[in-house]
């Protein structure tokens, strides 16, 4: 009698999930704002990087009208990097926000929350101004997965502006 020695092993299955990305870009002190010389206004751009999200590159592009530096000064919060020197283009590393737990990470764009409007500006200056020539800030938010991206030139390469 011939008897074959055998064996099995249980199965070992094999998931692969889906990772992300959600940001979001809100302001909550409105987006028209009175100009009067040498006073502060109350600004507060804030991106926030959702719970749920992978590590990432996160950015925020601004852009100031052709004049808004004859205007007003404002100087961008702490922990943001600008990519390249008058690009402005800013970028920070954030870590993985997909574990349980995790919670949503806000990071503001201005520092202070405050733009300052110069007190250099005249009322002549002011009323030199029309709709058309108001000076205007403008935010845009990116982030690109941190996996296999080693910095962050490499991953604002990524994004389509």
């Amino acid at each position: 009698t011939l008897a074959w020695l055998t064996d099995t092993t249980d199965h070992v299955v094999n998931t692969f999930t889906v990772g992300d990305i959600n940001i979001e870009l809100k302001e909550t002190t409105g987006e028209t704002y009175k100009m009067v010389p040498g006073i502060e206004l109350v600004k507060d751009p804030t991106v926030t990087v959702k719970a749920g999200s992978e590590a990432c590159w996160l950015f925020v592009k601004v852009v100031k009208s052709g004049n808004f530096d004859s205007f007003m000064t404002f100087e961008i919060a702490n922990g943001w990097t600008e990519l390249t020197e008058g690009s402005g283009v800013y970028y920070r590393n954030v870590g993985d926000k997909s574990a349980d737990g995790a919670t949503d990470e806000p990071f503001p764009v201005i520092s202070g929350n405050k733009v300052t409007v110069k007190n250099t500006v005249t009322k002549a200056d002011l009323n030199g101004l029309t709709e058309a020539t108001y000076p205007t800030l403008t935010f845009t938010a990116y982030a690109v997965q941190k996996d296999v991206i080693n910095d962050a030139d490499t991953a604002w390469g990524k994004v389509t502006p």
